[in-house]
């Protein structure tokens, strides 16, 4: 009995390990998986897509969901819980852009997105509640 007990806890803490880490739950590691890095500097990073903007956003958006995903100015944005993804065309298909939130996401650069792209207080949050009473 006690051998079975050692088995089902190996395959409780594999199953954790393989949900908790599995491929498809970072976009970061989704986007080192499937386009060319061309550059990186910081959090930044910069890839390149043989597709164009709309496909390389969907394959992106298919593989990790986004928090939220709007389009400006023939680029498409998807913020993911840690980090903002601009897609954007290029030559030959499409530049992948990564970048952490701590940036100038929560500097407000990309307020004029909408909804899901403007950084907010939780304490604004509460004060404004308070005043709707």
């Amino acid at each position: 009995m006690r051998r079975h007990a050692g088995r089902w806890a190996a395959a409780a803490v594999s199953l954790a390990l393989l949900t908790g880490c599995g491929a498809g739950s970072d976009v970061r590691g989704f986007l080192d998986d499937t386009f060319d890095e061309q550059s990186e500097s910081g959090d930044t990073s910069t890839y390149l897509a043989a597709a164009p903007v709309a496909a390389a956003a969907s394959q992106i958006a298919g593989a990790v969901p986004p928090a939220a995903q709007a389009s400006d100015a023939g680029s498409e944005y998807l913020r993911f819980d840690d980090d903002i993804v601009v897609v954007s065309p290029a030559s030959g298909g499409s530049t992948v852009r990564v970048e952490d939130l701590d940036g100038a996401y929560r500097d407000g650069s990309y307020a004029y997105l909408g909804q899901g792209f403007t950084p907010g207080s939780p304490a604004a949050t509460d004060d404004d509640d308070d005043d709707v009473k």
